[in-house]
This record gives C-alpha cells, structure tokens and sequence, in this order.
C-alpha cells in the first residue's frame, strides 16, 4: 500500500498512482484530523471524494505518533493527547473517538487505537504497551458500528516472544476483521524484526487478512509474505525516491552519484513507468543533484511502480510454486544492503529530522 499520508503520495496524483498498479492507498488520521480536519472532509463527501482517490483506502490510528511525537503528546489509560506539530493546537484520540473519525471519513479499513513502544524498550515497558492496546482494541471492537469499514486489530509486544503471544490470544479473541502486527521496524536489528514476524504471524487466522505495519525493503516483504502476511505498507519507496535512491531489479541506485552523470540508460531497461519510458539516468542525476521538483516526481514513480510490479511478481510466483526462485534472486540484488533514509539522504541531499511525524 503507497503511503499517502495527506490522502496523496507526495509528487503523485491519484491516476498516476492508479496507472502504476497501485490497488489500495494508506492515508494517516492524525494528519487528516489536524488538517483540514474531519469535519471538513465529511462535509466534502469523504476521505474518496475528497482525495480522488476510487480504491480501497486504509487510514491509521495514530499509534505511530505515539511513538514519533512521543515529546509532543500526553498518554494515558483512556487515550492520547498531541499537541499540534503545526500550530501547538490539542487534539484528543481515544479508542471510540478514533473509530468514529475513521467511520466518518468513509475509509475501507479503519485502525484499532494502539500505544508503539520506541525501540530500544525495556520489558515492562513493552508490557504495559501491550496491555493497554488491548484494553484500548476491546474499547474500539465495541464503538465499531461495522458498516462500510473493516476494523482492524493491532498485536503489540516489542521483541519479546510471550508478550506477542499474549497480545495475539487477546485481539483475536475480539473477532476483528482483520489483524496487524505492529511495533516493528522502529529501529530493532533485522533479525529481531523477523523473529517477531514468524513468531506472531502464525498467531493470527489465516482466514482474514494479516498486515504487517512499516515494513518495506523488498527481502523484509520476501520474509513476510513466507510467514503469511498479506498486506504492507512503507514510507521507504517515495521517500528513498526523493533523496535519490531507487529500486531496480537489478539492486538499489544511488542516482545522484558521479558515475550517472553521463549514463544514457533508463534506471531499469525493464521497467515502462513514466519515469523509465522517458529519461536517462544521466537526466534524473541532473535533476535530483539540481533539487528540481521534476527530478522526485519521476523517482517516486519509478520505486512505487518498482514496489507494485515487484509484490504482483511474488503473488504469481505463490501461484506457481516459485517463490523460492524469486527470494533467491532479490537476497543477491538486495541482501546486505543499506537502504534505510539515512544511507539514501547521505547522497547530498538534507539529513532527517530529528522528529519524524510520518
């Protein structure tokens, strides 16, 4: 799922997103509900009429910025209080109030309120986390009124096997339409971000869609979808992209380094997006080295494109019993490799934020 945080990819349209194969877009509630607020879009006709957007969509709770603006938000037992990035406005969110915003936007599939813990956590931290996203996951399966939006449920628990147990027997005991494991991929090593996938995934029914949340490099999807998530969504293809670091079937870009500067090739002969179809790596180099707007725009479509191509290769590849050929494949191109904001950022372009609000 692109990451639309404002209800758009940032650079690309929603017909743009749509000719690139893109099936469902993420959309973030605290952001909407801060600006232009949900009011506004209701009156509008929904998060769809309003966005343009005519696929499912999916909108967050929140629980990231727990975490992000950890110093900007006060929490408690009965929800979570931000305080505006923008303008220092309040603005509450409790396990019912956020499903009912949701439902008011009109989304496909709204997110159950829940606490992420930072990375490093301590035990008892991650505990009480956990604990109280599942109190907040029975408060918000209640306020549900279970017309027009499926409801997700979040599993909790930091790296710490009998937590994630324990939060897993707890959610799906509350029969949500779907489930998500979040709290992964804030900073814990990889290897133990994949052992809290293969410990929690099978945990949750097979029967209805399971999501893991904020995962997106092409081996991390690759493990994943082995241990039977279906549903993904990342920042990492749009924002690489806009600091110069792209996707290819042949392994990761840096396209702002020297050696482009006079390439005549497209950033993957194999790709026809509109970015491959129509300039060289020498251009994109030029462009991205200039900070011409143009220059992310045609990046971001290419990684996006490169990430929707890329997940319908492993979806026929499960069909044909050759998953195994396709993993063997991307951990050449990809395994080892820094692809995290940081290594893309370190070719020229600004560092990120100290404080990241997604």
């Amino acid at each position: 799922m692109p990451v639309g945080t404002l209800g758009a990819v940032k650079g690309i349209g929603p017909a743009e997103l749509e000719r690139a194969g893109a099936e469902i877009l993420l959309a973030n509630l605290y952001h909407l509900a801060l600006r232009p607020g949900v009011d506004t879009i209701a009156e509008l006709g929904g998060l769809h009429a309003f966005c343009g957007w005519r696929g499912p969509l999916l909108t967050d709770s929140g629980g990231f910025q727990v975490m992000s603006l950890a110093r900007l938000r006060r929490l408690d037992d009965d929800g979570v209080t931000f305080r505006s990035h923008v303008d220092g406005a309040e603005l509450r969110f409790t396990p019912a109030g956020v499903v009912e915003m949701q439902e008011r936007l009109g989304v496909d599939i709204a997110m159950a309120l829940d606490e992420c813990p930072p990375w490093p956590v301590e035990r008892a931290e991650a505990e009480a986390a956990a604990a109280r996203t599942g109190r907040w996951a029975a408060r918000a399966r209640a306020a549900s009124r279970g017309e027009g939006s499926a409801l997700f449920g979040i599993v909790q628990g930091g790296v710490f096997p009998d937590l994630r147990e324990r939060a897993a027997r707890e959610v799906v005991g509350l029969d949500f339409d779907g489930y998500a494991i979040g709290g992964v991929s804030v900073g814990e090593p990889a290897a133990d971000r994949r052992a809290v996938v293969e410990r929690t995934a099978p945990l949750l029914p097979a029967g209805k869609p399971r999501y893991l949340m904020g995962v997106g490099t092409p081996p991390d999807l690759l493990h994943a979808v082995g241990c039977g998530i279906d549903l993904f969504d990342c920042v990492l293809p749009s924002r690489n992209a806009r600091h110069g670091l792209l996707f290819t079937r042949q392994g990761p870009l840096r396209i702002k380094n020297a050696a482009f500067r006079r390439d005549p090739r497209p950033v993957d002969a194999g790709c026809d997006c509109a970015c491959c179809g129509r300039v060289s790596r020498a251009f994109l180099h030029h462009l991205l080295r200039s900070g011409e707007l143009t220059g992310a725009v045609l990046a971001t479509a290419h990684n996006l494109r490169y990430y929707l191509d890329f997940m319908a290769a492993v979806r026929q590849a499960i069909a044909s019993g050759r998953l195994a050929d396709v993993e063997r494949e991307v951990t050449l191109r990809y395994a080892d490799r820094d692809l995290t904001e940081e290594a893309a950022a370190g070719s020229g372009s600004r560092p990120p934020a100290a404080v990241n609000p997604r």
